[in-house]
């Protein structure tokens, strides 16, 4: 039996910049198919901000087919307008990923740390430099593009467990 291919997308949303990351899921294979940042305008307005958000989503959405996608969930800030801000951009996000009829996922940044480190406080560069690892040979395009490929890791790990509790409740 050969195993499916299944394409994750991972988010990582911000209004300044959102990290996607791409990869591609055969069995318990990881790849990586793609990533990026969409940068907004900082002098535009948040509407006009947010409409640029949910274009450039919706073009690499179209450009890589991904079959489901995985957001991180917001964390609050000190600052209440950054977080307001913040909730924003992850609502389109989130909307942007189910108006294309994608099933969408949520992490919270501990899961997606644990999932990918072992470890749900590790830091940055250590969540970064275990992406690496397990995309060998990838060229990330910023910090937010590597937490969107932990983002998919993340997703592509809870998404395998579920797939093989499935698999024994049928064998059962």
């Amino acid at each position: 039996m050969t195993a499916r291919t299944v394409r994750l997308i991972g988010l990582d949303p911000g209004l300044g910049a959102t990290g996607w990351g791409v990869i591609d899921v055969t069995g318990t294979r990881l790849s990586h198919v793609a990533n990026g940042v969409l940068r907004t305008d900082q002098k535009a307005s948040l509407a006009a901000r947010l409409v640029e958000l949910h274009e450039g989503l919706k073009l690499v959405i179209a450009d890589w087919r991904p079959a489901e996608a995985a957001v991180e969930e917001t964390f609050v800030n000190k600052n209440p307008t950054s977080t307001l801000k913040l909730g924003q951009a992850r609502g389109v996000v989130l909307m942007t990923a189910a108006l294309t009829g994608l099933k969408v996922a949520e992490y919270t940044p501990n899961h997606v740390k644990k999932a990918v480190v072992g470890v749900g406080h590790a830091d940055k560069d250590q969540v970064h430099a275990m992406v690496q690892r397990l995309l060998p040979g990838v060229s990330i395009a910023g910090a937010d593009a590597a937490d969107a490929l932990a983002v998919a890791i993340a997703h592509a790990h809870a998404a395998g467990s579920a797939a093989v509790i499935a698999m024994g409740k049928r064998m059962a």
